[in-house]
């Protein structure tokens, strides 16, 4: 049967390409803003120096080349380049490539197999590429979002490099707009402002900005466009943020430390991220008290008091009112005094716990209810504490033969202060009743 659409008939047209398709990079000095990766001292630029191309993962946001830099990988290695989404595939789809592959191999030609989207595969899928990366049958190269140390299994980890691709700066994204201008044969109708404004909208992904830049040069437009005209006109793209992946931990950590640091401006700014990005207020409500208890703990006890405050009042006045009860317990938590002296004693407390095992308490301090256990010496000896001279006895409360520890340490700062007065007090109490 005859192709319905003749190429060569110069009466039919293709479909017009997408300006990122057309903007695709045709070798790998021409991508843009991977040059950690892809320069002579990066992992990639010294394997391709070398000659020798090694099973990859390349991590990074979408938009910054993943695809594009396994194409090119290919071709400069001269391998067959075969893409799949793990997204559409599954295991009989895997079985014919492999076997599709095995039969290059054989007549001299091995496959690079690019895996997009690689972290959906399930562990078994994961495990069917391992013979294969083994034996040579498969160069893989996987593109993820998400951080491979979370989503792929250890074995196919071992037996491939991650590359980590980073999200393109506003200096990369601005190289991008010159070079799509230049194709287009005429500059964006953007006054400086406005540009920069693009350029913001795009959050970091190449691929966003080319699709943004398109839009743009499709409209109708006298002049150059301000940032309140360009916002009237074109919707400022969503932030990347996932409730289930890589975002959602980079930020709670950035949140976390930030407290920790005691900086309100930036803990104020990462909350509003996860707030703005969709996050559920309680789980950031249930981290901030923990929060209170493991970075701040007894040099303001106080604060966790005021986080569960918030969170109750969250909870009776909804979003968006409650989300102010939660800022401001941010930007307490971030100027109290900090001491994580009540989290590591109870850590300590636990390695304590498990080191000593059943050994049972000092039988002066266990009650005896029954004779027997009167005769057996239990409560035998033990000092009434609030009858002795300061209202402190000094005796031993640990396992016999067990040495006494220091657990809990406080710091001088905050309350903790006056608990290192009221240690040390009694330290010299207990040392000179002989406890």
């Amino acid at each position: 049967m005859a192709d319905l659409f003749d190429r060569s008939d110069p009466s039919v047209q293709e479909a017009p390409r997408p300006l990122a398709d057309r903007l695709r990079p045709q070798s790998l000095c021409d991508v843009i803003g991977q040059n950690k990766a892809l320069g002579p001292d990066g992992p990639l630029g010294a394997m391709l120096a070398s000659g020798d191309l090694a099973s990859l993962i390349l991590w990074g946001p979408p938009g910054v080349g993943k695809t594009t830099i396994a194409r090119l990988l290919a071709d400069q290695t001269a391998l067959h380049f075969t893409r799949i989404s793990a997204i559409f595939s599954g295991v009989p789809e895997l079985r014919k490539l492999f076997e599709q592959a095995k039969l290059r191999r054989q007549n001299g030609q091995g496959t690079l197999l690019f895996v997009d989207e690689i972290h959906r595969f399930n562990k078994s899928q994961q495990d069917s590429f391992l013979p294969y990366m083994e034996d040579g049958t498969i160069t893989l190269v996987g593109a993820t979002t998400e951080n491979p140390s979370f989503e792929l299994n250890a074995a196919l980890l071992s037996r491939a490099q991650v590359i980590v691709l980073d999200r393109l700066s506003l200096a990369d994204l601005e190289r991008l707009a010159q070079r799509a201008e230049r194709e287009l044969n005429r500059p964006l109708p953007l006054a400086g402002p406005a540009r920069d404004a693009l350029l913001e909208m795009a959050d970091g992904d190449g691929r966003a900005l080319l699709n943004l830049i398109a839009q743009v040069m499709g409209w109708r437009v006298s002049g150059k466009l301000d940032p309140a005209e360009l916002s009237r006109r074109l919707m400022r793209r969503a932030a990347q943020y996932d409730k289930s992946g890589d975002a959602h931990y980079n930020l709670i950590s950035a949140l976390h430390k930030s407290v920790r640091g005691s900086d309100p401006d930036a803990a104020l700014y990462w909350f509003a991220r996860m707030i703005d990005g969709g996050e559920d207020p309680r789980y950031l409500a249930r981290r901030l008290t923990r929060m209170a208890i493991e970075e701040i703990g007894n040099a303001d006890p106080q604060a966790q008091a005021v986080c569960l405050d918030a969170w109750q009042s969250f909870e009776r006045m909804g979003s968006p009112e409650g989300e102010l009860a939660l800022a401001q317990a941010v930007i307490y938590l971030a100027l109290a005094p900090k001491s994580n002296a009540g989290y590591v004693a109870w850590k300590a407390a636990l390695r304590m716990a498990r080191e000593t095992g059943s050994k049972p308490p000092p039988k002066h301090i266990l009650n005896a209810p029954t004779r027997l256990m009167k005769a057996e010496g239990y409560g035998e000896g033990y000092a009434y504490d609030h009858d002795a001279e300061d209202g402190f006895s000094g005796q031993n409360y640990f396992p016999d033969g067990v040495k006494r520890p220091v657990l809990y340490q406080p710091q001088e700062r905050g309350f903790e202060r006056e608990l290192c007065k009221r240690i040390a007090f009694f330290a010299r109490l207990r040392e000179k009743r002989g406890g």
